[in-house]
């Protein structure tokens, strides 16, 4: 029983270090691969791209920014930062310097949102966000803000943001039943609430000589027997509502 004992903990022992062995190498085989990111801020994209995958990564330049202190064309920063140990075939991506500012923001204020667009693209610019915000009264597509502010300087992005107006959205209704109202109080109503009325069928009583016929000129007393659209449905403002009338 000793013995077995004996044998059971030597095969645990061996079964542990093992284990140990296995981890420890899987761990040196995964940093073994991780390498220092080189430092490419102040090179030109060439130059950057070659040291880049020369140390098995790959290489993109992403972003253009402003800067008074880093050249035209030169790699202003990057990500992951120069040093940092990461493994090979990862992506290093950079910004690139466009120099000190010299472009005067363009004013855009007031133009249609297109005119503002084609201004600032001919300047040398990009149009970064455009959003659109309802403005009672206001001209659609007219650009109400921008950012940055015309004239702005020390900007970092060659972009220009736009806030455009738009019509407010129109005024929705639940249409009421209108039916055994008479015609001419019905019309009062739809006007207030902005609403008109449309196409007014009067329905002959049963008997009379042939089924329906348009009523040019509805008695204002006349009894509504049914409406479209119908009670309940959705309507704005400005619309119109049909209706039968006897």
């Amino acid at each position: 029983m000793k013995s077995f004992f004996r044998h059971a903990l030597q095969a645990l022992i061996l079964l542990v270090v093992a284990l140990i062995s296995a981890l420890l190498a899987m761990r040196s085989a995964i940093h073994g691969r991780e390498v220092a990111v080189p430092d490419l801020v102040g090179k030109t994209p060439v130059e950057a791209r070659r040291v880049a995958e020369g140390s098995g990564f790959q290489f993109e330049v992403e972003r253009q920014y402003y800067s008074p202190t880093v050249a035209e064309g030169r790699i202003l920063s990057q990500l992951p930062p120069a040093g940092a140990q990461i493994r090979r075939g990862w992506q290093i991506r950079v910004a690139q310097s466009l120099g000190p500012q010299r472009m005067e923001i363009p004013n855009v204020l007031d133009q249609s949102q297109r005119a503002a667009e084609l201004n600032i693209r001919r300047r040398g610019l990009d149009v970064g966000a455009i959003a659109q915000i309802p403005v009672a009264g206001g001209q659609p597509d007219q650009v109400i803000a921008q950012d940055p502010a015309p004239s702005a300087g020390s900007i970092s992005v060659p972009k220009i943001s736009l806030l455009a107006s738009q019509p407010p959205p129109a005024q929705a209704f639940v249409m009421p039943s209108f039916v055994g109202q008479t015609l001419g109080n019905v019309t009062a109503v739809l006007k207030d609430a902005g609403l008109k009325v449309g196409t007014v069928t009067e329905v002959l009583p049963a008997g009379g000589p042939g089924a329906a016929s348009p009523a040019p000129q509805p008695s204002p007393a006349s009894t509504i027997i049914s409406q479209n659209p119908a009670p309940g449905g959705k309507v704005v403002a400005g619309s119109a509502v049909n209706f039968e009338v006897r």
